[in-house]
C-alpha cells in the first residue's frame, strides 16, 4: 500500500470513512482518499464508445443514442467492454448529461451527425412544464444499469456515476443545442440572472437527485462535468460554476459522506483554483491546457488531481503519446493522482494504442 498524503490545513474535507472500510483494493478509492501508489489508477473519459468496433456492434442493435442509454442491458454492456480490452481501475457508466433534461420532461433527441437536439426552454413559462415529480421514475433504467454493472465488476474496479454541471446542462437546455457563443443562455444569465438562478436551482436539486440515484445502485464515485465552464468570465464562473457546484457537493456530503466527487470545470484556466478551494470537490480533473508543474503546486496539494494527456496524442500514439504520458506521470505521480486524458477520446482512436497507453501505466514506474 502506498503512503498517504499528509493534508495542508486547506484541504478539503475528504471521506470520514476509514481506508479499512473500503474495498482494501480498489486502487482509485485509496487515492481519492489521498493515498499516493506507485503506479496510479487510470480510466479515460468516453473509454467506452464509437472507438471500439464492439461498442459499434451493440450500439446499431439499439436504435438511437437515448435507446441505448436508457436500456440496461446494452449501456452494461458497452460499460464494461473497455475494463475487459484495457484493465482499467474504474468503470464510468455510459449513459449522457442530457439524461437529466430528459427526464425532466424536456424533449431530448441526437441527429446523426450533428449531435444533441433539444426544445429550448427560455424563459418562466419552459421551466413550469418540467416535471420533476417524475424524474427517479424516467431515470430508473440508468440505475437499473448501474446496478447490473457493479454486480458485474471484477472487486477491483471502481464504478463512476456522473451527471452534468448546472451551467453545462442548462446551456444544452437553452440554447437546444451544442454552441460556441452561448447566445440565449449567456443572454438570459445577464438579463435576467434572478430568473436564471431558477433554472440553476432546479438543476442543482434535480442533479443531487439523480446522483444520488446512481449512489444509491452502486456508483462509488461520482463526477461533475462542467464541460462548458471556460465559456464564462470570472464573476459568472463564480456564480454559475463554483456556486452551484458547492451546493451539489454539499448536498451530497450531507446524503452519502463517504462518496468522493470529482469536479471537471473544462476550460476554466486559472480560476480552477478557485474552484477547488470553494467548491468542496474530492478531486479535480484537469484539461489539457492545464501546466503540470502549476497543476502540482497549485492543486496537489489540495486534493488529487486526474489528467490530462490530450486525447489527439492518444490517436497519434508512438513516441509522442509515451512521451507526453511519461511527462505526466512523472511530474503528477509524486502525489495522489488519477491518470486520464484532458477531454474524452476521439472516434478515430486506434484501439491499439488504447492498448500500449495501457500497458505503460500497468507497468510504472518500471516502464
Amino acid at each position: 500500500m502506498g503512503k498517504l498524503l499528509a493534508r495542508p490545513p486547506v484541504w478539503p474535507a475528504l471521506m470520514e470513512t476509514a481506508l479499512s472500510q473500503i474495498q482494501p483494493d480498489r486502487l482509485l478509492l485509496r487515492t481519492l482518499k489521498g493515498e499516493i501508489s506507485p503506479r496510479p489508477p487510470f480510466w479515460l473519459m468516453r473509454q467506452a464508445g464509437r472507438y471500439l468496433p464492439e461498442y459499434r456492434e451493440v450500439r446499431a442493435q439499439a436504435g438511437g443514442f437515448l435507446d441505448l442509454c436508457l436500456n440496461p442491458d446494452l449501456a452494461t454492456e458497452v460499460t464494461l467492454q473497455p475494463i475487459r480490452r484495457y484493465g482499467m481501475d474504474a468503470a464510468i457508466l455510459f449513459s449522457d448529461i442530457l439524461i437529466l433534461p430528459h427526464a425532466l420532461g424536456q424533449k431530448v433527441w441526437f441527429a446523426e451527425g450533428e449531435g444533441p437536439r433539444l426544445d429550448p426552454i427560455r424563459d418562466q413559462a419552459g421551466l413550469d412544464r418540467l416535471d420533476v415529480a417524475n424524474l427517479t421514475a424516467r431515470a430508473e433504467p440508468v440505475y437499473e444499469a448501474v446496478r447490473r454493472i457493479r454486480a458485474a465488476l471484477p472487486d477491483t474496479v471502481a464504478l463512476i456515476g456522473f451527471a452534468g454541471s448546472p451551467w453545462t446542462v442548462a446551456t444544452y437546455m437553452v440554447e437546444g443545442a451544442g454552441s460556441k457563443e452561448f447566445l440565449h443562455a449567456k443572454g438570459w444569465a445577464y438579463a435576467n440572472p434572478a430568473g436564471f438562478q431558477r433554472l440553476i436551482d432546479l438543476l442543482v436539486d434535480t442533479t443531487v437527485t439523480h446522483l444520488s440515484g446512481q449512489i444509491e445502485a452502486g456508483a462509488e464515485v461520482v463526477q461533475l462535468f462542467d464541460s462548458w465552464a471556460g465559456a464564462l468570465a470570472p464573476a459568472e464562473f463564480a456564480r454559475w460554476s463554483i456556486a452551484p457546484t458547492r451546493a451539489i457537493v454539499r448536498a451530497l456530503k450531507d446524503k452519502h459522506p463517504g462518496v468522493p466527487v470529482i469536479g471537471f470545470p473544462r476550460g476554466a484556466g486559472i480560476n480552477i483554483q478557485a474552484y477547488v478551494e470553494q467548491t468542496g470537490v474530492d478531486a479535480v480533473s484537469l484539461d489539457t491546457s492545464v501546466p503540470l508543474d502549476w497543476a502540482a503546486t497549485a492543486l496537489q496539494s489540495r486534493v488529487p488531481v486526474q489528467g490530462n494527456l490530450d486525447p489527439l496524442a492518444l490517436v497519434a500514439g508512438g513516441e509522442a503519446m509515451r512521451r507526453a504520458a511519461t511527462d505526466i506521470l512523472t511530474t503528477l505521480g509524486k502525489g495522489p493522482f488519477i491518470f486520464n486524458l484532458g477531454h474524452g477520446i476521439v472516434q478515430q482512436t486506434p484501439p491499439e494504442h488504447v492498448a500500449e497507453l495501457a500497458r505503460l501505466i500497468h507497468d510504472w514506474p518500471s516502464a
